[in-house]
């Protein structure tokens, strides 16, 4: 069966498709969750606290779906990367779930009591709903830089051989504090957006400064790592993108600053780390000059930066092994089938326009900014 587009264009496609999912949940819900981060020491009083969960409590379950989404299309396109990184890292995922299941479950008992305790106890719910899975996000990040321990046996089996402490090197470790930098900054300029003036939304942006800060030192500090630090892997050997999948058809090697070798072949792709650091210096001067369009523009940014820089220092991989590189999983050598990815690709251009459209109205619906006023006359808010 001859389809209009062929195995190659679909397989970009996909990976394209996978990076814009996975920035979308990082734009959307990662301002969730640095609002979260943020929530114990921004708000002092219980009306505060109540305030600046109400910034993000009409919209926060929506912007899950592109968690979900990404998942899925981890699951549907890239089969071999949801079967090893799922299996793998099953025990870090367990721990970004607990702490994301506690989230919802903070939302919604806080006010279910008066009692000063009660409350406070499950405010430290929503930072843990938030700092938890921003550092674990950006630990996964590092991991999947320096390789996973994985390696597969002639029958396409997988077999993980590290541990959950072991996700924790200095460099994973560095990639975290840059994740929960960024949203805390993301999250600052959120509230920059939506909190009232006063002592909260003063404290967001000393504290949002702080990160920006961070966000900036990290990430050059990061980009270090990977040019000195003998990060990098390599395909030597002919690549056929039009080839069925299997992993093991393709020879890899570990190859010390490898991660740098696209920006010499594609200078454009030098926008992505660019935009990294323009963004957080914009919403730095947007947080010190009270402009919540700066903020949270530059935020949006700088996420956008960070997160493409790692997409594109890595293509086409999307899964190295740090144990046997000839297992890694590469955008050419790890989706599912050619018909398979043109089927979803459909569904895709039908439905992907209905949930960006339907998200779209819902932040037009509830526009404007949540203040402690609002708090005395509507009874249902959190």
């Amino acid at each position: 069966m001859d389809l209009p587009l062929d195995f190659a264009t679909l397989r970009l496609i996909w990976w394209g498709l996978l990076g814009v999912l996975l920035i979308a949940f990082a734009l959307t819900d990662g301002f969730d969750l640095g609002v979260g981060a943020l929530l114990p020491f921004v708000a002092r009083t219980d009306e505060e606290r109540r305030m600046v969960i109400n910034t993000v409590g009409a919209t926060w379950e929506g912007n899950q779906v592109w968690f979900i989404l990404g998942g899925g299309a981890i699951f549907a396109a890239w089969p071999f990367v949801y079967a090893v990184s799922f299996s793998g890292f099953y025990l870090a995922m367990f721990l970004v779930l607990s702490a994301l299941i506690l989230r919802p479950v903070s939302f919604k008992y806080r006010s279910k009591r008066p009692s000063r305790t009660w409350r406070s106890l499950w405010d430290w719910g929503l930072f843990i709903g938030g700092f938890v899975p921003a550092l674990v996000f950006g630990v996964a990040v590092g991991n999947v830089l320096l390789g996973a321990p994985f390696r597969l046996d002639g029958d396409l089996r997988s077999f993980y051989e590290g541990h959950l402490i072991g996700l924790f090197t200095p460099f994973s470790l560095l990639a975290g504090l840059l994740s929960v930098a960024m949203l805390v900054l993301h999250g600052a300029a959120w509230l920059s957006v939506k909190a009232e003036e006063g002592p909260v939304l003063d404290r967001a942006r000393r504290f949002g400064t702080i990160a920006a800060v961070a966000a900036l030192v990290l990430f050059a500090a990061g980009g270090l790592y990977v040019a000195y630090g003998g990060l990098g892997y390599r395909i030597t050997s002919p690549i056929d993108v039009n080839g069925f999948s299997n992993p093991l058809r393709s020879t890899v090697e570990a190859a010390p600053g490898a991660w740098l070798d696209n920006y010499g072949r594609y200078p454009w792709m030098l926008i992505a780390p660019a935009l990294g650091f323009l963004g957080a210096a914009v919403a730095l001067v947007g947080l010190w000059r009270r402009s919540a369009a700066l903020a949270f523009g530059g935020s949006s940014g700088s996420t956008v930066g960070i997160i493409s820089t790692v997409g594109l220092s890595m293509f086409p991989f999307i899964l190295p092994s740090s144990i046997n590189p000839v297992s890694s999983l590469t955008v050419w050598n790890a989706s599912s089938s050619h018909l398979t990815l043109f089927i979803m690709l459909l569904c895709t251009v039908v439905f992907l326009p209905l949930v960006l459209l339907y998200t779209a109205w819902v932040y037009k619906v509830l526009w404007g900014r949540s203040s402690t006023g609002a708090l005395k006359t509507n009874p249902d808010l959190y």
